[in-house]
């Protein structure tokens, strides 16, 4: 069906942008190959696996590559998704940049944020786009807390925190993300999704407090962090812990009129584990049971109501992606906005180190 999707596109003139991903770990295997593939402006034209052949079973229209310098010397591809551990995005941002191909880079970017200047100043140097995977923004259940935010239904929002929490007690055995590296940990993994989030809402913090530590056993990297962030009339806690069997509200926002309560609740990666095929139209459920409350005085009157947060839908990333490649749109995700959360992050670890707070 997706193949059609895309002839029929080609003899209606709709350009399509060839691509290519550099690793077919779980990100590749979720969140971009699957929307690449049925996208009908993208063409997924190579995937690096540097040992193995995963990628044939469901995608071997593409081709299977050996090394990143083989995707970067395919002529054909204009458009490379870098989504390799962390400590690998600097450089091979930078060489994709130099190359000449535009970049999709996973957050947290780099794992600092002179990297990211850097990285930043090349693309504009090189008149190419250079765009941040945030894919939370288009969770249902962010777009719900947005939604409350920008219609003022709390009134002054005074307090707010927001958590994501997992459950793994047991080492990875992933060094990239549990030894003594930098951006390895929860600090850049999960923090940079709720900074990005609260910057976007929010916008900029005048100091960051941070306490930061590790939890399990054999673990070299940060698996807890809670980060307080200082505006003129406002706080904002962000947290993130491996040990929470049980987990609590995500997404607590208190105002002066009311309050509004959302569980962490998007669908979308646990379809995808599935091996549910995403489309431009709307293809995850929605939530089975309400998910969110909101107390608030609205309109004059007090309203205390469930609500259910509607399905969110990664596959508007890359058809933004596409719009700016192809129609001149605003990048939706500029690499400003990580540098603004990297020096969050950066903040946040002085913080710790220093047991202080941090003017931003």
């Amino acid at each position: 069906m997706a193949e059609l999707w895309k002839e029929g596109c080609i003899l209606a003139g709709m350009r399509v942008i060839n691509t290519g991903i550099c690793s077919f770990g779980m990100s590749g295997k979720l969140f971009h190959a699957p929307f690449l593939d049925n996208h009908p402006g993208f063409e997924l034209t190579a995937i690096v696996e540097r040992h193995n052949q995963d990628s044939r079973a469901r995608y071997g229209h593409s081709k299977l590559v050996r090394s990143f310098e083989d995707l970067l010397s395919d002529d054909s591809i204009e458009l490379i998704v870098v989504n390799t551990p962390t400590q690998t995005h600097y450089d091979f941002t930078k060489l994709a940049l130099e190359a000449g191909k535009h970049v999709v880079v996973e957050k947290p970017v780099t794992t600092n944020a002179a990297e990211a200047v850097a990285l930043d100043q090349l693309a504009k140097d090189k008149n190419l786009h250079l765009i941040v995977y945030q894919n939370r923004r288009y969770d249902g259940d962010y777009r719900a807390i947005k939604n409350v935010v920008e219609k003022g239904l709390l009134g002054e929002i005074r307090e707010v925190e927001f958590r994501y929490d997992r459950y793994r007690t047991e080492p990875s055995g992933k060094a990239h993300k549990e030894k003594n590296l930098p951006g390895a940990g929860i600090l850049h993994d999960l923090g940079s999704h709720l900074t990005d989030q609260t910057l976007q809402l929010f916008g900029w913090p005048q100091a960051v407090f941070a306490d930061i530590m590790t939890l399990r056993d054999q673990v070299e990297s940060n698996d807890y962090f809670e980060l307080l962030l200082f505006y003129p009339r406002m706080r904002v806690r962000l947290k993130g812990t491996v040990v929470a069997r049980e987990t609590v509200i995500a997404f607590v926002l208190q105002g002066m009129n009311g309050t509004f309560m959302q569980e962490r609740s998007d669908l979308q990666e646990a379809e995808l584990l599935k091996g549910t095929v995403p489309s431009v139209e709307s293809w995850c459920p929605a939530p089975s049971k309400p998910d969110g409350l909101l107390h608030s005085l609205v309109n004059g009157q007090v309203l205390r109501q469930e609500t259910t947060s509607a399905p969110g839908n990664y596959m508007e990333f890359y058809t933004d992606v596409y719009n700016t490649l192809v129609k001149g749109a605003p990048n939706p995700v500029p690499v400003t906005d990580a540098i603004k959360t990297m020096t969050i992050l950066d903040a946040a670890q002085l913080s710790h180190k220093e047991k202080r707070v941090v003017p931003v």
